[in-house]
């Protein structure tokens, strides 16, 4: 009985990842943090409870201190909460930080209770089933936003609506699609290795899935996850040539080029039919412009009312920002959000380089942070500490501000020694996932949500990064 309930637990981690954020439990907040639990932090409290009862059953507690090099990153951060800026928060985000590495190591200790093939073939089949449901419910956000069904009905995120750039931009049950292209790295990995292996046995169909989840990564029309897709999938390639010197691995690029064109030109019918005054064509050279950063301009000039990305009362809207792991439109920084859709023209009309320039500057403003005195440098704010310290130092406005880049977040609230331990345990785990069998899906996912790290801060969200490569690891190719 307890080896089934195991078993339901694991089949049911794919699908339960995507709820990231909707539903969410809110239990408010103070001046510095909010409160909320998700379903994926509900799964990992409640599988850790039960995980604990079989390694305590089966006596084999004592095999997680023979691996004691990589529990001394969380013992420092745990150590960190005694000079932390906001021990509050801090002591949130270790307790996660404990549940994740505790789930890994149940997932190592526990392998034998559901590594068999039979299980690897179901949990496939929810992996895959559950992203395909999610996909389709992306269309069905840009539908309802089409039809004008309220935001707060269809769960679109602020800014996330045609009225932004005239097509929606949709989020699922994520917070904002930054989140929600960064969970569908991990089917487009999946199909991706699977694909290029001897041993394909569907090919046709792992064809069109590759093609299905790279156009939903384009559809949220999130940067950072398309960008972070593209790159691991260049890391991807360039690993393939190299260890099998085979270069038909090539052939991912066509498809991701068609995947582009096809969501472009779905974008662009969506801007036709939404009711702002957009065309096809508006739409399209938005995409353009927004994806390349501005360089690519096909804009008609006489008739562009917003280049800028400011709109008329001064304010500035993106795709969302996560400030404190809560939807924080660029726009609702100032606390407007994008027009109305009963208005006929979107407030935005291409790429808004306040959105990059803001995440640069939280950046800054946390080196900035780290770097005022030796003890910061050395040890950091704590863990949790980044928004406060960085009001405290009078580089940001908001001690609830979260820097937009996480690696820049690490070093503010552990400093140097916080780093050499992350970078020192980061060794010691791709030394154990030489022998794995998924080594070349899970080096690409790990490289893949490395570069999504650069766009974005924050764990409640972002659980799948840390628990789908640890199971992943002891799975049948």
């Amino acid at each position: 009985m307890r080896n089934k309930i195991f078993r339901a637990m694991l089949y049911v981690l794919p699908a339960v990842l995507y709820f990231s954020y909707y539903p969410v439990i809110s239990f408010g907040s103070d001046g510095a943090t909010n409160f909320e639990f998700n379903l994926p932090m509900i799964w990992l409290v409640l599988f850790d409870l039960f995980a604990f009862v079989l390694i305590l059953k089966k006596k084999l507690l004592g095999k997680i201190f023979k691996n004691w090099q990589l529990l001394l990153f969380p013992i420092y951060l745990t150590l960190t909460l005694a000079w932390s800026a906001n021990r509050v928060r801090g002591l949130l985000v270790v307790g996660l930080v404990w549940l994740i590495y505790f789930a890994g190591y149940a997932f190592y200790l526990l392998k034998e209770e559901y590594c068999d093939k039979k299980f690897w073939q179901n949990f496939k089949k929810v992996f895959i089933g559950s992203s395909v449901a999610v996909v389709v419910w992306l269309l069905v956000q840009c539908i309802l936003d089409l039809l004008q069904v309220p935001r707060e009905c269809s769960l679109l995120c602020l800014g996330c609506t045609s009225a932004s750039f005239g097509f929606p931009h949709p989020n699922g049950f994520a917070i904002e699609p930054q989140f929600m292209g960064n969970l569908l790295l991990a089917p487009v990995i999946y199909f991706a290795v699977t694909l290029f292996r001897d041993k394909c046995e569907h090919k046709k169909l792992d064809v069109f899935l590759l093609f299905f989840f790279m156009c939903a990564v384009f559809l949220t029309f999130s940067r950072g996850a398309i960008y972070a897709m593209g790159v691991a999938l260049i890391f991807f390639t360039v690993m393939k040539i190299v260890q099998m010197k085979n270069k038909r691995v090539l052939l991912i690029w066509p498809i991701m080029i068609l995947a582009f064109v096809f969501t472009l030109n779905l974008q662009g019918i969506f801007a036709s039919l939404s009711p702002t005054d957009d065309t096809y064509y508006t739409g399209v050279a938005k995409v353009l412009n927004h994806l390349s950063l501005g360089i690519i301009d096909i804009r008609d000039k006489s008739e562009s009312g917003n280049t800028s990305g400011i709109s008329a009362d001064g304010n500035v809207a993106d795709e969302p920002v996560i400030v404190n792991d809560e939807p924080r439109d660029v726009s609702t920084i100032y606390e407007a959000e994008s027009a109305e859709v009963s208005e006929t023209s979107s407030t935005f009309d291409g790429y808004v380089p306040e959105s990059t320039e803001i995440r640069m500057k939280m950046t800054e403003a946390a080196l900035a942070t780290w770097s005022k005195d030796a003890k910061t440098i050395l040890i950091g704010a704590g863990i949790g500490g980044a928004g406060q310290a960085m009001y405290d130092a009078g580089k940001s406005d908001w001690p609830k501000e979260i820097v937009q880049n996480e690696y820049a977040s690490l070093l503010l609230e552990t400093g140097i020694v916080g780093i050499i331990l992350l970078i020192y345990s980061g060794v010691l785990i791709l030394k154990k996932l030489k022998s794995a069998n998924n080594n070349d899906m899970i080096l690409t996912l790990i490289f893949g949500y490395g570069v999504t790290l650069l766009f974005f801060a924050g764990l409640p969200n972002a659980l799948h990064m840390y628990l789908l490569p640890s199971i992943a690891a002891y799975g049948k190719s």
